[in-house]
């Protein structure tokens, strides 16, 4: 008989993905769970709202609880609940576009500086172009031309969202293009291109995935500081940022008019930062 031995030791686990590692922690967890509630409350609108977002009533700051009225009505009489709703509805639409928008094109633009310096020059001082100017400055400009709505709120975060996306992509493809893997590559023949797309894209991209979560964020504030302001979406059409603003002169009389979309904001800002935090540490590791 030949005694036992451990020739074969057990087989390695295979690492897990860092999205699905990060997405196992308890911080996003939290976070997923914030932003699929806001999600969820804005795809429902229609459906949670007893109320048209723009219906008037004779109750004229009523507080909540007022039958038919669960969070209060706001100076016009107009329901809270279905205009928090309907705000968000909105905000998440605004954002959904805007950002992405602006990682395409900053993607892009990022590519475009990879293929000669003379185009990475012009790139980057386009990206100062962009960056020169303040947040505030850039809203009023493009709504003095365009006028308020929906259009320029999305204009505005793209073009925010561009020198962001292109800076980050650019950084990447530099440091994986001195990498010992793409020096391999070129020294076996492989063409410019493959190595871009095969090789240097999927190791530079992960921080732009994080960065995503990061831009929703700034996104949220941004819709909201310019509906505040009133360059943003048009009235009546609620936005979270709007009704805020609405609230600003009942605070003392009516504090509940700006609850809804304080907690709201809040949850859904929380919600992305703690999401973001979770990937951006397991793709650190």
């Amino acid at each position: 008989m030949t005694a036992p031995t451990a020739a074969h030791p057990p087989l390695a686990r295979k690492a897990r993905h860092p999205y699905r590692a990060a997405l196992a922690t308890v911080r996003a967890r939290t976070g997923v769970a914030l932003v699929g509630l806001v999600v969820l409350a804005g795809l429902l609108a229609p459906l949670l709202a007893g109320h048209g977002p723009t219906d008037q009533s004779g109750l004229a700051l009523a507080p909540p609880g007022t039958p038919g009225h669960p969070l209060g009505t706001d100076d016009l009489g107009r329901d809270l609940l279905a205009r928090l709703l309907h705000g968000i509805r909105a905000d998440l639409g605004i954002i959904a576009v805007a950002v992405p928008l602006g990682a395409v094109l900053g993607c892009l633009f990022a590519l475009v500086a990879a293929a000669h310096p003379i185009a990475d020059t012009v790139v980057q001082r386009t990206f100062d172009l962009i960056l020169a100017f303040p947040g505030l400055i850039l809203a009023l400009a493009v709504t003095a031309v365009l006028g308020p709505g929906r259009l320029p709120v999305i204009l505005v975060i793209a073009l925010a969202e561009i020198p962001v996306f292109g800076r980050l992509l650019r950084t990447g493809i530099l440091v994986q293009s001195g990498r010992e893997y793409v020096t391999a590559a070129r020294v076996g023949g492989t063409s410019g291109g493959r190595i871009l797309t095969r090789h240097i894209l999927p190791n530079a991209a992960d921080p732009l995935v994080v960065q995503i979560a990061v831009s929703l964020t700034v996104a949220v504030f941004i819709e909201g500081a310019m509906s505040f302001l009133g360059v943003g979406v048009r009235p009546p059409e609620p936005t979270l940022g709007a009704v805020l603003s609405q609230s600003m002169p009942y605070l003392a009389q009516a504090p509940h008019f700006a609850a809804g979309p304080l907690v709201t904001v809040t949850a859904l800002v929380l919600g992305l930062s703690l999401t973001a935090e979770a990937l951006n540490r397991e793709i650190r590791r």
